[in-house]
């Protein structure tokens, strides 16, 4: 499967989260030191929208609960939250972001 072009780097700023769709999926970019990590947008307390909240020391926070979670391994980090968001690989070529959500895994 061929990862879709979904973002620019350059509309990502250093410490900030996008959401964007890919394949029908909600993907939050995240910019942690200037490397792009791409996780599922769903917080797994409450479906919450995660590239709405805020990074956080590497971290996505969720708007509603304060939940987090580790951008790079997908683990909450911090109640409400128990279970990990899955994360997905990420090819950056230029200023284009590259996302492969794959599917059924």
């Amino acid at each position: 499967m061929t990862a879709a072009a979904v973002a620019k780097v350059s509309d990502i700023p250093p410490g900030k989260m996008r959401p964007v769709e890919v394949d029908g999926l909600r993907v939050a970019l995240c910019n942690v030191d200037g490397k792009i990590y791409a996780i599922e947008d769903v917080c797994t307390h409450d479906d919450g929208p995660l590239g709405e909240g805020q990074l956080v020391d590497g971290q996505a926070e969720c708007p509603r609960h304060g939940a987090r979670f580790d951008v790079k391994s997908g683990q909450a980090t911090r109640m409400p939250a128990i279970m990990p968001v899955r994360t997905f690989p990420v090819r950056v070529e230029g200023d284009s972001i590259y996302v492969e959500v794959g599917h059924g895994d």
